[in-house]
């Protein structure tokens, strides 16, 4: 595996990818933010502050069920009550999150016109497709490992360690 390349969005991108995403998502008038565990769960508290909406998250990474699987019945019957939920991501890579987290919500009846998701980077090579991104990458020709502001601060090893989980995302 060649050298991998490290990128930082830096903080005003944050900023400005928010407001991207927010004014995208006005029209569609969401009524609660989901933020999905880890990379999700920042973006989705400065959409809240931007958009004066509630925030929810989800959390599959940590493997605990009543911070992830569990909470999926009461969105999707969020969804059959009415409600628009915005999930947001950092990025979709793969789209294994999205994929997984459409077909949960599916399995629980949830209103699927009800739901969108939002994140600030977009793999246009991914399996899924987002409803709102701030900016469009091509994973057949960029390989790089990004690197959010809230992952800035871990040491270089936990970086090195979540770019090398899933190689072939960037080789």
């Amino acid at each position: 595996m060649s050298e991998i390349v490290f990128t930082h969005l830096p903080h005003e991108d944050l900023v400005a990818g928010v407001h991207a995403i927010a004014d995208a998502a006005a029209h569609w008038s969401p009524t609660l933010l989901v933020g999905v565990g880890r990379g999700g769960l920042v973006p989705a508290v400065y959409l809240s502050h931007r958009m004066g909406l509630p925030t929810v998250s989800i959390d599959h990474s940590s493997g605990i069920a009543a911070f992830g699987a569990d909470r999926l019945a009461p969105l999707a019957a969020l969804t059959r009550n009415g409600e628009r939920l915005l999930l947001v991501e950092d990025i979709n890579d793969t789209g294994g999150t999205i994929g997984t987290l459409r077909a949960a919500l599916a399995a629980h009846d949830a209103r699927a016109d009800n739901i969108r998701f939002a994140v600030l980077l977009d793999n246009i090579r991914s399996g899924q497709r987002t409803d709102y991104a701030f900016r469009a990458i091509d994973r057949d020709v960029t390989k790089d490992w990004f690197v959010f502001p809230w992952e800035a601060v871990a040491p270089k090893a936990s970086i090195d360690h979540d770019a090398a989980e899933v190689p072939e995302r960037i080789a």
